[in-house]
């Protein structure tokens, strides 16, 4: 298929489209093009012959392949670094995919406040928070349970005594969300709480600001790239100040 509209400056895309399946990295450089304000000229390479015939003539390896004023610019990743656009480095450290978690987890705590109450305004909400957050950070740490405790193991001082609590620490972590989101057996969820916090606490302190480490958190499991620091400290100080309000509670 090819597209010569006018008026616009010309881009010339060539893109992979077998079997009416199109590579999802050449749609997101049709867009990117179109958003940039250029026509774009849009060849499809619809069998694996065709592919493999224009990459070897090309000498290139991959598609989509971009050309501007009769340059090659590349792929995808190439196009957004040619017009100034941020390119995703996986190894980059980041702290989106903890706050996208803490997001979600006062979502849900201010919707349920809402169908049990009629206001997401209630003490409740900033309980079932800090408790449907534990929930979630637990469910993406046994997602992977194993890459989890190869990380928990660089920084967690009870875990590098005592390495089966690092596959432990997931599980205790989900329980006791679950338990605080009920108010159900505090005689248990508040003692593992304000131990698994506590430890974490003092872990991610040693680790960070007396030590000076540079290390990734396990907090949202093995893939993720969170820096251990602050936001790391906030979580466990998070779950000892939630255990301590449900037994001065109970007081």
């Amino acid at each position: 298929m090819t597209q010569q509209p006018t008026g616009k400056p010309t881009a010339v895309l060539h893109r992979m489209v077998i079997d009416r399946h199109p590579c999802p990295w050449g749609l997101k450089s049709k867009h990117l093009l179109e958003r940039l304000g250029y026509a774009v000229e849009d060849h499809w390479l619809t069998t694996r012959e065709q592919t493999d015939a224009f990459k070897a003539a090309q000498g290139v390896s991959t598609t989509p392949q971009t050309f501007i004023g009769g340059e090659r610019i590349g792929g995808y990743t190439d196009l957004r670094a040619r017009v100034g656009l941020r390119v995703h480095d996986p190894k980059a450290k980041s702290y989106r995919p903890v706050l996208a978690v803490f997001a979600t987890g006062l979502g849900l705590a201010a919707a349920a406040s809402w169908a049990a109450f009629g206001t997401p305004f209630t003490l409740r909400t900033a309980e079932w928070f800090v408790s449907m957050t534990m929930m979630l950070l637990a469910m993406l740490k046994l997602q992977d349970i194993e890459q989890f405790s190869t990380m928990f193991l660089g920084y967690d001082l009870l875990a590098m005594r005592f390495v089966p609590y690092a596959y432990a620490y997931p599980v205790l972590e989900f329980l006791t969300g679950a338990l605080m989101t009920a108010h159900a057996l505090p005689w248990l969820s508040i003692p593992v709480g304000l131990v698994i916090g506590s430890i974490g606490a003092v872990s991610v302190f040693y680790a960070v600001y007396i030590q000076k480490r540079d290390l990734k958190c396990a907090c949202v499991g093995g893939s993720g790239a969170v820096p251990l620091g602050f936001v790391s400290l906030t979580e466990n100080l998070f779950m000892v100040a939630m255990a301590l309000w449900m037994l001065a509670r109970m007081g």
